[in-house]
């Protein structure tokens, strides 16, 4: 069914009718016809009537005709279908309009140095939004949740449906915004801010194939289009802001912050407030979202890119994720141990004396705990040249620190390889400071002794008020 035609042509005395309900043929595809269409009056869930002209192909048309049947065959392919709920309806003239799709795509792809007129980007960018924003079923498929059964009939609930009409629309999308022939002037009147906004909205798209397309698209768009670049950072800006606040739900972060890692990227030095603004309210805090594992990679990408043009912001990120360190999540905690090594190594020792303290309580937590891998891969920490380097120049201050951690984790933790690394890390203390270690240890003596004496007196007095509260029971 057609739900929306945009752009109209002149009806022709010869042109034939097709479509009207559904029984009457549509032209052969095989003998190189075409269509295009001009809407009529259609009443609820009836088929609008339309008229057919038989369209050559691009290729067999003179080079003085080709833009205008070019124009004619975008009007035809602003027709609309509903995929989800008639997804065995008008099936050849579905084919038709993919078959000219394809063919638009094609002559974008093989059309010479020649610049694209303005007349072309025009319908170009009428038929891209007919197809993907105003297509009031383009979202209509992703409210439909998969009866309970398998997991493969669950997943495929998340591909839409239309994809193989959609995914030639973003290919034509892709090869207009990084054509040489497409002008940047002319194209900014109609790839504007409400159109980006649009296409930044579909980024919440289920279909991960969706999602793959517009994150390249949305790049060339930032690379081509400069007056562009501040709006998709704050549009962008505040859709995470608006997940990490507000809803917590949203498909298309990782592709987002895959985007803004070739953004950072690209920043100049010194960098500016804002994107450091952007680092600590919205990189820093986007570690606090239970789906983290679903972006994870990304935004660790994202904040090493800062780490690394500016050393200096080394302590507000390790600081930052200190704050969001996860509690009772181990899974977590390994990600946040794996991000704070690649911080870590680029992190210069000023910007780590500032936060070593808060971090080395935080590792020596991670020493401790239960869960093996989390234990191991704090021990990890020590195999890192750089690492290894920064808390040997502070090992003072360190050692102390993380050694009740070590020393119980040596004698008794349930964990055979979380022992054999502990001994190992204890023996490179050992012998890089001799005396540091032994003054630990000397501690940590002391301190389990007083601990032991401590519990003892506790449980003779807890013994002597039993007595008492016996004797005056009598």
């Amino acid at each position: 069914m057609f739900k929306q035609i945009l752009g109209k042509l002149p009806k022709k005395p010869s042109s034939a009718k097709f479509w009207d309900n559904g029984e009457s043929q549509a032209p052969d595809n095989n003998n190189n016809q075409e269509v295009s269409s001009q809407r009529a009056s259609s009443n609820g869930d009836n088929l609008a009537s339309l008229s057919v002209d038989v369209l050559p192909r691009l290729k067999d048309v003179s080079i003085s005709e080709k833009q205008e049947l070019f124009l004619k065959k975008l009007r035809l392919c602003c027709v609309v279908f509903d995929f989800a709920a008639e997804p065995q309806r008008n099936l050849k003239e579905k084919e038709i309009k993919r078959q000219t799709l394809l063919e638009v795509v094609d002559y974008v792809i093989s059309s010479g140095n020649g610049k694209f007129p303005e007349p072309v980007i025009q319908e170009a960018t009428r038929m891209v939004s007919a197809n993907l924003f105003s297509n009031p079923h383009q979202q209509h498929w992703k409210n439909k949740t998969p009866e309970a059964g398998d997991l493969e009939e669950q997943e495929e609930g998340s591909l839409n449906p239309s994809w193989p009409h959609l995914q030639i629309v973003y290919e034509f999308l892709l090869r207009i915004v990084a054509s040489p022939n497409t002008d940047a002037k002319i194209s900014k009147k109609y790839i504007d801010h409400t159109f980006v906004l649009k296409l930044l909205d579909l980024f919440d798209s289920e279909d991960p194939r969706e999602r793959e397309y517009l994150k390249t698209i949305l790049h060339r768009i930032y690379g081509r289009f400069m007056v562009h670049r501040p709006f998709i950072r704050k549009t962008m800006n505040n859709i995470l802001y608006d997940f990490i606040l507000e809803t917590g739900k949203h498909s298309g972060i990782a592709e987002f912050l895959e985007v803004l890692g070739s953004i950072i990227n690209g920043f100049a030095l010194p960098l500016k407030e804002e994107h450091k603004l952007f680092l600590t309210r919205v990189l820093v805090p986007l570690h606090k979202l239970k789906c983290l594992p679903n972006y994870h990679q990304q935004l660790s990408y994202c904040v090493i890119q800062f780490v690394e043009k500016d050393c200096k912001l080394a302590d507000t990120v390790i600081k930052g994720l200190l704050k969001y360190w996860p509690v009772t999540n181990s899974s977590k905690e390994i990600m946040f141990l794996n991000e704070l090594e690649e911080i870590l190594e680029a992190t210069q020792l000023a910007e780590f004396e500032r936060c070593m303290i808060p971090l080395s309580r935080q590792i020596a937590q991670c020493l401790s705990s239960s869960h093996f891998q989390v234990a191991e891969r704090a021990l990890y920490l020590w195999n890192n040249d750089h690492v290894s380097n920064l808390v040997r120049h502070n090992s003072r201050i360190i050692l102390p620190i993380v050694f009740p951690a070590l020393e119980k984790n040596g004698s008794s933790h349930w964990n055979q390889a979380v022992k054999n690394l502990t001994e190992n890390v204890l023996k490179v203390l050992s012998d890089t400071n001799p005396e540091l270690f032994e003054e630990c240890l000397r501690k940590f003596q002391e301190d389990q002794q007083n601990a032991e004496d401590n519990k003892k007196k506790n449980g003779e007095t807890w013994r002597q008020l039993e007595e008492i509260v016996a004797s005056m029971a009598k």
